[in-house]
């Protein structure tokens, strides 16, 4: 009878081991997370933050800074056929703050910066990808100035904004 109780015990165990061993690894998108962190942060690496102190308000001791982006050579604009996504007129140049494989993320993205103040709209491209745009401009220019301001206003969280110019 001891015996079959240790059987059972036994296969007890192992069964739950074995669904155990189903659920995905955190540690494996952990990981495949960090990599793709780090090849963006490569990528990226030509772009330059800078901070520059402005004003103390009055009473602080602590200096306060204000973070500044410099425009680099590197700032091209990307060139790419876009259809809008919901019946927005998109013109020329266009600040994109997002894309996605994945149309919902867009939407979130597009929700959050509604929540923001923000009239984003979505376009996808000719491969698929879902582009999150804050501003559309007929010149470059005022699309480069845009998203300045819109990186300065959100920094870092949108340091990788960028000109997109529809074809």
């Amino acid at each position: 009878m001891k015996s079959k109780n240790y059987l059972l015990w036994g296969l007890a165990l192992a069964l739950l081991f074995s669904l155990d061993s189903c659920k995905p690894k955190e540690s494996a998108y952990k990981n495949a997370y960090e990599a793709a962190k780090a090849r963006e942060i490569q990528e990226n690496q030509s772009q330059v933050d800078e901070v520059t102190p402005v004003s103390k308000p009055a009473g602080t001791t602590q200096p306060v800074s204000k973070p500044v982006t410099t425009t680099t050579t590197n700032d091209a604009v990307q060139k790419e056929k876009v259809t809008v996504v919901g019946g927005t007129e998109i013109k020329q140049f266009s600040v994109v703050i997002g894309s996605f494989g994945i149309k919902t993320n867009a939407e979130s993205l597009k929700e959050k910066m509604a929540k923001q103040g923000y009239s984003s709209f979505l376009a996808q491209n000719e491969k698929g990808m879902y582009r999150v745009i804050v501003a559309t401009f007929s010149d470059r220019s005022s699309a480069a100035a845009e998203r300045e301001r819109f990186r300065s206003k959100f920094y870092p969280n949108y340091q990788d904004a960028w000109i997109l110019d529809n074809q």
